[in-house]
């Protein structure tokens, strides 16, 4: 093994893929967001209900 390859970190990126389930009928889809940014909530059409809805961030997928 060489050297540089010993003394460099594994990079992580800066994005993460996480997953928004909805409040009302726990309709699911997926979005991204900054690693060191607070846990996402927003509000956007649910089509299971047809309205509105707020959504939670509900678990992290994957880095992107």
């Amino acid at each position: 093994m060489r050297l540089t390859n010993v003394l460099f970190k594994k990079v992580k990126s800066k994005r993460i893929m996480v997953v928004l389930e909805s409040v009302v009928s726990g309709h699911q889809y997926n979005a991204f967001r900054d690693r060191l940014a607070e846990k996402l909530e927003i509000i956007r059409f649910d089509p299971y209900i047809q309205k509105e809805s707020l959504y939670r961030e509900r678990k992290k997928i994957r880095s992107a």
